[in-house]
């Protein structure tokens, strides 16, 4: 068995690194407390698919991705908004690599966000290649400023857990999956290039964006305008530091910036993911 963390990881990210579009922590500051309706509450299902192309192999079925935002009641006093916003991410493994190289995994994250300051609290992330299973977790208190990420094995409960805690000061945190919403309320301008603060792993990254260019594309909302963003994943310093690769994120233009599509171009080949299918709460009776 193939242990395969770059490619799982990227197809994560491949959605979940929208959130490193513009915005430096100051932004983040002034923007975060907005209670304005957003366009994921109370409950929203992306689903996307992922193919892959290198050289002959054009376009083949690797993985089905599901991301799920909702709220969840909290009974916390001190909580003014009265519930937590929840967002959860499964990644499957599918098809051609299924197939043709027995490669099996599976990937689910949850982030837990405090919905009034947009801050993340807890992610807690399961990591499946065939037999060989991960959990980690991590906490963020901004009070104290402080990351606290932990890894187990829960095949082998008598292993001691990893951990590894992290300050942070001045930038406010996300996590891979919490900046994906997060930046769904932001205002998205062509030309404009940010950092983006990402807590991952035990620890904190920079990463440089851009928004390139807007277009009207074809998707499956119909033809949309929307808007083209680089982000600087790869290379020394960033969250895949081993590998060489671009990536480029299509967000729907409109108030709502749905992602409708992504492509990563790595050595292993191009990853193209697509929106499939999109599920929203029903409109409140009135």
């Amino acid at each position: 068995m193939r242990t395969l963390k770059p490619i799982s990881l990227i197809l994560l990210l491949a959605l979940a690194i929208v959130a490193f579009i513009p915005l430096s922590a100051d932004a983040q500051k002034a923007t975060s407390a907005s209670t304005a309706k957003r366009p994921f509450e109370p409950l929203e299902e992306l689903h996307f698919e992922a193919e892959f192309s290198r050289a002959l192999l054009r376009r083949l079925d690797v993985a089905d991705l599901t991301f799920r935002a909702n709220r969840t009641p909290t009974s916390d006093q001190t909580d003014e908004s009265g519930y937590a916003l929840t967002f959860k991410a499964e990644i499957t493994s599918k098809g051609f690599l299924a197939r043709l190289f027995n490669i099996d995994f599976r990937e689910v994250v949850e982030s837990i966000v405090e919905p009034l300051t947009f801050t993340v609290q807890k992610t807690t992330i399961r990591d499946e290649q065939g037999k060989r299973v991960r959990e980690t977790q991590s906490t963020f208190d901004r009070s104290k400023g402080q990351m606290t990420w932990t890894l187990r094995d829960p095949n082998n409960p008598q292993s001691e857990p990893r951990q590894a805690i992290t300050d942070f000061s001045g930038a406010q945190l996300q996590d891979v999956l919490s900046a994906i919403y997060f930046i769904r309320t932001q205002k998205l301008e062509v030309g404009k290039s940010f950092d983006i603060f990402i807590g991952d792993g035990g620890r904190v990254y920079t990463i440089p964006v851009t928004v390139l260019e807007k277009k009207r594309m074809k998707t499956v909302l119909g033809h949309v305008d929307a808007l083209r963003v680089n982000c600087e994943l790869f290379g020394p310093e960033r969250l895949i530091d081993d590998e060489k690769g671009e990536f480029s994120l299509w967000l729907t233009a409109d108030a709502r910036h749905i992602p409708v599509g992504g492509r990563i171009k790595t050595d292993y080949g191009t990853f193209d993911i697509k929106l499939k299918r999109l599920v929203t709460s029903p409109p409140a009776r009135k």
